[in-house]
């Protein structure tokens, strides 16, 4: 669905998608544990870029995963930065970047598709008490077009201001983005209607 998966061979493309997806929250978990330092952020970010190149991702592919994060990123060094010390940013900042360039990883090395059945087979056993597993997948793979969906917004929103010579504005930001999201969300939903999504 989202057009972000690149084939390969390497082995974190051979690793199946259930266990890609275990390993990607753990990893997040052990990171928002464990990482307490800038150091300690820089070896964590150094073992993903590893992972990346692993994988065989591009430089240029890896770093548009994560372009469209550094405007929010900054919001927040910024508010950490007055509240805190400029190396608990760092922390913050650094953990957060490396938690979405694991997930972005794992889209990058993982068909949608495969996602979608093994979080399918996971919540197997819901359905036996009348959870509909399908519906929860198709919400899953909503979540995943939406979240690239509306960083792209936000990045098309704020170029064009760039282009306009605007200056910065987070409600000039934010309203533009908030009709353009709410159109996409309208069209999206009267695309699941008619191919009967709605029905019962």
């Amino acid at each position: 669905m989202i057009g972000l998966y690149r084939p390969g061979t390497s082995p974190l493309h051979r690793l199946p998608a259930g266990v890609k997806l275990v390993l990607l929250l753990v990893s997040i978990v052990a990171a928002t544990v464990l990482v307490r330092t800038p150091v300690q952020v820089a070896v964590a970010g150094a073992v993903v870029a590893a992972l990346y190149a692993v994988a065989g991702i591009p430089v240029r592919v890896a770093l548009a995963q994560l372009r469209p994060v550094l405007w929010v990123l900054l919001l927040i060094a910024v508010f950490q930065v007055l509240i805190t010390s400029p190396a608990r940013a760092a922390v913050v900042c650094g953990v957060l970047l490396v938690s979405v360039a694991l997930a972005a990883l794992v889209t990058l090395t993982t068909r949608v598709t495969a996602v979608l059945d093994a979080v399918t087979r996971g919540l197997a056993p819901l359905h036996r008490v009348g959870v509909d597993t399908e519906r929860l997948g198709l919400l899953l793979a909503l979540a995943i077009r939406c979240v690239p969906l509306l960083a792209g917004i936000v990045h098309d929103v704020a170029e064009a201001r760039r282009a306009r010579g605007l200056q910065w504005s987070m409600t000039a930001l934010v309203t533009p983005v908030l009709v353009r999201a709410l159109r996409t969300a309208d069209a999206m939903g009267e695309a699941l209607v008619a191919r009967g999504v709605d029905d019962d």
